[in-house]
């Protein structure tokens, strides 16, 4: 499957569907979508591929860990992500992949600052904060 950005300079390939996939409800997530929460696919990091130039961007978590987002330098969308507390695995904007996938959301966290309207009814797990 491949995750693009708006203009297709940027491209992640991963093998296939994966049952980790986590909503995420952060005030930092909302604010990099744009949306009430991210949506992410991870993958072991050597089961990706990252194709054309990206930019980086690093925060602070609440949790006292770093998040990095990879974004096209072109039209600016954050395609993939990686985070100090879960190392060794690449998140994947969910909403990037084209590919009929059929993933949805196994957890959802920081919900304390989900928005009220807002259900994921896939959840198995759900977190007021993140995952411990």
């Amino acid at each position: 499957m491949e995750a693009t950005c708006q203009c297709g300079q940027l491209k992640v390939r991963v093998p296939g569907p994966t049952p980790a996939v986590v909503a995420c409800h952060c005030i930092a997530c909302q604010r990099r979508t744009g949306s009430p929460f991210g949506v992410a696919a991870y993958y072991p990091d050597d089961q990706v591929v990252v194709e054309g130039a990206f930019k980086r961007f690093v925060r602070a978590t609440a949790l006292g860990g770093e998040f990095e987002n990879f974004f096209c330098p072109e039209c600016g969308s954050t395609v993939f992500f990686r985070g100090t507390k879960n190392a060794g695995v690449t998140g994947v904007a969910i909403g990037a992949i084209a590919d009929e996938h059929g993933m949805a959301p196994i957890r959802s966290v920081w919900e304390q600052s989900m928005h009220q309207w807002v259900t994921i009814p896939t959840a198995l797990e759900h977190f007021s904060q993140g995952r411990p």
